[in-house]
C-alpha cells in the first residue's frame, strides 16, 4: 500500500490503520535495526527533554556568551586531532559558564575540550559533562 493511499485512508477515517504484510514487516525489521544500532539514543533524548540538562537552545543570546562559545566552537573544529563526536559537541554557554555536553572518543578528549574551554577568555567555570564512548 503506498505512503500516499495510507495518508487518504488516514484522514478519511481519523484514526490509525492497521498494516499487515510486507510493509509492516520492514517497519518491525527497521524498528529492531534501529532499537540495537549505536545510534539509538532514545534514553538520552528522553533525559534532555525534561529541562534538568542544557541544550544548545538554552545558550544565552547576550554577545558576550556567543562569542565565548563561538571561540570555543572554533579552536575544537580546528583541532584536527579531535574526532567527530567531539568536534561535534554541545557548547553552552550562559553568563560566561560554559556547559560541554556529548559523546567524545576518550578520556583525553574531554579533557582537551575542557582545557580550551578554560583557557577562553571570558569563561568563569566550565561544567563537562562529556560522554566517553564506549570502545
Amino acid at each position: 500500500m503506498s505512503t500516499r493511499l495510507l495518508l487518504v485512508m488516514f484522514t478519511l477515517t481519523g484514526g490509525l490503520i492497521m498494516m499487515t504484510g510486507p510493509v509492516r514487516a520492514e517497519q518491525d525489521a527497521a524498528i529492531y535495526m534501529a532499537a540495537s544500532s549505536e545510534l539509538e539514543n532514545t534514553e538520552r533524548n528522553v533525559r534532555d527533554k525534561d529541562n534538568t540538562t542544557l541544550t544548545p537552545e538554552d545558550q544565552k543570546e547576550t554577545k558576550k556568551d556567543i562569542k565565548i562559545t563561538a571561540h570555543i566552537r572554533k579552536a575544537v573544529v580546528k583541532d584536527k586531532s579531535l574526532s567527530i563526536d567531539a568536534q561535534n559537541a554541545k557548547i553552552i554557554t550562559r553568563s560566561g559558564v560554559v556547559t560541554l555536553r556529548g559523546p567524545v572518543a576518550s578520556e583525553a578528549e574531554s579533557k582537551m575540550l575542557q582545557k580550551i574551554a578554560t583557557k577562553t577568555h571570558g569563561v568563569v567555570k566550565v561544567d563537562n559533562q562529556l560522554e566517553i564512548k564506549a570502545p
